[in-house]
């Protein structure tokens, strides 16, 4: 088990990174690590009337093949859970979107490569 403890923890610290990323670039985080029962969406934030879904994947390496990061059953269980949300916490934005962040390189030598509009959905619409 200390491996799968020891993945968390990078995990939540790359997260971490992402949500510092997102407040410099002006963001407001209006939640973290939310649960459906399909689900989890790493974070949730808003800029500019857009509510965005972040999904957060970290890599030691800096090869990332976007299809193999977000396959199809994951746009699918992060579309649902997103919806979940939005039928509890209704925020007014004029517009959603799917965003993926990407975290590369060793603890402490990390880059963060920020996609907007990772994917789509059409119920959802920008």
């Amino acid at each position: 088990m200390p491996e799968l403890s020891n993945r968390l923890d990078i995990g939540k610290k790359g997260e971490e990174l992402v949500v510092q990323w997102l407040k410099k670039n002006g963001y407001k985080i209006v939640a973290q690590n939310y649960r459906s029962c399909r689900g989890e969406i790493d974070i949730i934030a808003q800029k500019n009337e857009i509510c965005t879904f972040i999904e957060v994947k970290r890599r030691k390496s800096s090869y990332f093949a976007l299809s193999e990061v977000i396959t199809k059953s994951k746009q699918q269980k992060i579309t649902f859970t997103a919806q979940k949300f939005m039928s509890e916490r209704p925020i007014h934005s004029y517009a959603y979107r799917f965003d993926v962040a990407l975290v590369e390189g060793l603890e402490g030598s990390e880059t963060i490569t920020y996609i907007e509009q990772a994917f789509r959905d059409e119920r959802f619409s920008y």
